[in-house]
């Protein structure tokens, strides 16, 4: 079955960088857009990014400090974190849906377990 396993989280200060990887398995993903979406504790779940092929879409939030990109021939889709804030900290998921991608989260068909990113200030 399809799997999503996350990776590359972690603490770090703010204004520094870090980047999530995250790796699908169990299918053929060439007609899904991959996206990051995170959840901070006590809120509601948000849209980071997404991709599918030239197609990338990203929240407001994170306009201008953060870019997805993806290696098709590794199943495997990235978040580069730069200039990180407090305000970033959260759980981050993986998802991939079929189509163009975008900020509905609840039209992804699967998701990552999450992984924890701690920005200090």
């Amino acid at each position: 079955q399809v799997q999503l396993v996350e990776s590359g989280g972690g603490l770090v200060q703010a204004g520094g960088s870090l980047s999530l990887s995250c790796a699908a398995s169990g299918g053929t993903f060439s007609t899904y857009a991959m996206g990051w979406f995170r959840q901070a504790l006590g809120k509601e779940r948000e849209f980071v990014a997404s991709i599918f092929r030239s197609f990338t879409y990203y929240g407001d939030s994170v306009k201008g400090r953060f870019t997805i990109s993806r290696d098709n021939a590794k199943n495997t889709v990235y978040l580069q974190m730069n200039s990180l804030k407090p305000e970033d900290t959260a759980v981050y998921y993986c998802a991939i849906v079929r189509g163009l991608g975008g900020p509905r989260g609840g039209s992804y068909d699967y998701w990552g377990q999450g992984t924890q990113v701690t920005v200090s200030s």
